[in-house]
């Protein structure tokens, strides 16, 4: 199947509005829907309607969709030029709005390039442990993502100590098997506020803000290596970013976040 197809994404009888069912297996343990998801259903809408491939696109998450509701999704092309589209797509449920993105779309066709950021020296996916949860992920989005820690922490490691800021993931789709494009990567690119848990050393992570993916050239890969970095942690928030690697070190795309700090319930640290 595409991404379209495992996010449930449908086009209606207006070109320029789609909509999404959540279901168990695109939310989270926490039963809401999972913000990768999100995001990557409206680039999806937007490549769709606009018929270019997604440059770069940011989403600021103001709310939450549940299992058994229906996002619809409102794109607007605010300008269409000759190599790039300007769009937007608002996500809502009835009239609560839960996310909005805007995007910029298209394709330049000059011959400079250059890949500056290089690929981290990691071991196969076969030969990285599966990432641990805390609880059961049957049915959720976590079920349908294959997850491998490269450089990570056991759930039993996180005693408090702080890290260098760094986890390193090797992550795939497995239901999606007609290659990476930037809903793909949307919903990979979703895990900087795991990351802060590891950074801190503590049991939690937090809700995302906001995402922003920028696209840098797709290429066919199964596995994709998460490079995620923790920049800092302060009053509540955290914010890092993610840069994701094709297995033959082809940097993807970079997806940088803020999130919202929370704690396990039980592992709450005390209050100042």
């Amino acid at each position: 199947m595409d991404t379209r197809t495992f996010l449930g994404l449908r086009q209606s009888h207006n070109p320029y509005r789609w909509s999404m069912e959540v279901t168990p297996g695109l939310a989270t343990m926490g039963g809401f829907l999972f913000g990768g998801c999100g995001l990557a259903a409206a680039i999806s809408a937007m490549e769709r309607t606009s018929g270019r491939d997604c440059v770069w696109a940011t989403a600021q998450y103001l709310s939450y969709a549940t299992p058994g509701e229906v996002v619809d999704i409102d794109v607007t092309l605010a300008v269409e030029g000759h190599q790039l589209t300007q769009a937007r797509a608002v996500c809502h449920v009835g009239n609560r709005e839960i996310l909005t993105v805007n995007a910029a779309l298209g394709f330049r066709p000059i011959e400079a390039a250059g890949q500056f950021e290089a690929m981290p020296d990691v071991p196969p996916p076969e030969g990285c442990p599966r990432r641990p949860h805390r609880l059961p992920v049957e049915g959720t989005i976590n079920d349908r993502l294959d997850q491998r820690l490269a450089k990570g922490r056991d759930l039993d490691e996180l005693d408090g100590r702080p890290g260098d800021g760094q986890t390193l993931m090797w992550a795939r789709i497995p239901d999606v098997l007609e290659g990476v494009d930037a809903a793909a990567l949307a919903v990979l690119g979703d895990f900087v506020p795991m990351g802060v848990g590891q950074a801190l050393g503590v049991r939690g992570g937090g809700n995302s803000l906001d995402n922003t993916l920028r696209v840098v050239e797709l290429r066919a890969t199964e596995w994709v290596l998460l490079d995620i970095r923790v920049h800092a942690v302060a009053r509540g928030f955290g914010h890092g970013l993610a840069h994701m690697f094709a297995q033959d070190g082809t940097l993807l795309a970079t997806a940088s976040q803020s999130c919202i700090v929370r704690f396990w319930q039980g592992d709450e640290p005390p209050r100042r």
